[in-house]
């Protein structure tokens, strides 16, 4: 398909990079940006046929054929809503809107609309993820009780994230998106998230916005996904994920600890990694930045949606749905208290089963755990069902 690429900085750069790699079939044809002079060379860079400094124009380019917003949060609603006009599909980046009330607009536009749109959340196109995600799926780890998500850096790169009026907020908006959507994933989409816990701060940066935090997201069936977010990091960019359940736990590594490392003088200089705060010293490259990050199995899933007609993995509706929480996590920051989860438009269970991982070890026995001791005896710790008594079962090694 050919694309009008919204936005030329470094997002942009890294989906043209992802959609232009390895013989690609769906090519950008056109760049917009609000500087002429950035679109021009962006279009260059690529190799565009076209480029453009007016949204509307490049929206309504008879060579446009789907749309990838890749703009910064305060436009998106504007693009969205011109996109839906227009009837042409639309990729939105994250977040999809700065709260869950612009997200809302623009998630009913696309419906109206009839029109393709997707949620560009490549943190949960990683190939680690998709196959924890697989796992969890096929019950490898049984009933998911708690997931962890942390994403944590020295800050982004452009002006407009660290102003509150044009980002929504700090650390929270720009990467609890990301956190928030991974333990969904974990725990069940169709699972509603009921309260937020939040503690957040401004720590280090000479902003409004909170550059740390970290929350609690409980969910109706009583799993809990955490998450951790920061700009005050030093040394890279730290992307990690826990998953826990009945029957099992992940641990994921996905970026700045991945068994790639080197020491230099910093004699060649140049780019490591994303975020990545030095060239010198022991270092921390990735091999494919946008395979690791999940870019490619993202635009995979979105365009294969598109000619198969289905839904990809990340939908509009996915995006409301994590404004929400974010939004309950900036009350709960400040009134310190839980927050209720705010949700008008609810398309998951509404009769969430509370986890239970109780395993009967006999009629009369509830099993509490078994275990071998290092002197060799085999240990078994059981409570009566109909008592409450807790005894154990130790047979000699």
């Amino acid at each position: 398909m050919k694309i009008a690429m919204l936005g030329s900085g470094f997002i942009a750069r890294f989906y043209a990079d992802t959609l232009h790699a390895q013989r690609r079939k769906d090519q950008i044809e056109l760049v917009y940006s609000r500087t002429e002079e950035n679109a021009k060379r962006f279009a260059k860079d690529y190799g565009l046929s076209h480029y453009s400094s007016n949204l509307h124009e490049a929206i309504n380019h008879p060579e446009t054929e789907v749309v990838v917003i890749a703009l910064p949060n305060h436009q998106h609603e504007e693009a969205v809503l011109a996109c839906a006009a227009a009837g042409k599909p639309v990729l939105c980046t994250k977040p999809l809107g700065r709260n869950a009330k612009e997200a809302k607009v623009m998630l009913n536009a696309v419906e109206k609309a009839g029109i393709f749109a997707g949620y560009l959340e490549d943190l949960c196109y990683t190939p680690k993820f998709l196959k924890t995600v697989k796992s969890v799926a096929d019950g490898g780890l049984g009933k998911i009780l708690w997931t962890k998500s942390r994403e944590a850096h020295p800050g982004p790169h452009s002006d407009w994230f660290w102003d509150k009026s044009l980002s929504g907020g700090g650390a929270i908006i720009d990467l609890g998106c990301h956190c928030v959507e991974i333990g969904r994933n974990f725990i069940g989409k169709n699972v509603k998230p009921v309260e937020v816990m939040c503690w957040a701060d401004t720590q280090v940066h000479p902003i409004d916005a909170e550059d740390h935090a970290i929350g609690l997201v409980k969910y109706a069936n009583g799993a809990i996904g955490q998450f951790e977010v920061s700009w005050t990091f030093r040394g890279g960019m730290d992307l990690r994920d826990e998953v826990m359940g009945t029957e099992g736990t992940v641990w994921l590594n996905s970026f700045l600890r991945t068994g790639f490392e080197m020491f230099t003088t910093s004699k060649g200089g140049g780019y490591v990694a994303e975020k990545a705060e030095s060239d010198a010293g022991w270092l921390f490259p990735v091999g494919d930045e946008a395979h690791e990050l999940g870019y490619p199995h993202m635009f995979t899933d979105m365009f294969e949606a598109m000619e198969k007609g289905r839904e990809p993995l990340e939908t509009f509706y996915d995006g409301y749905v994590v404004n929400a929480i974010l939004d309950a996590a900036f009350k709960s920051a400040s009134s310190r208290q839980w927050e209720v989860v705010e949700l008008e438009d609810w398309r998951g269970d509404t009769n969430s089963e509370k986890l239970s991982g109780h395993h009967s070890y006999d009629d009369e026995h509830w099993l509490i755990k078994k275990e071998t001791l290092p002197n060799g005896d085999k240990k078994v710790i059981l409570k009566h069902k109909t008592t409450g008594k807790v005894n154990q079962i130790v047979e000699r090694g």
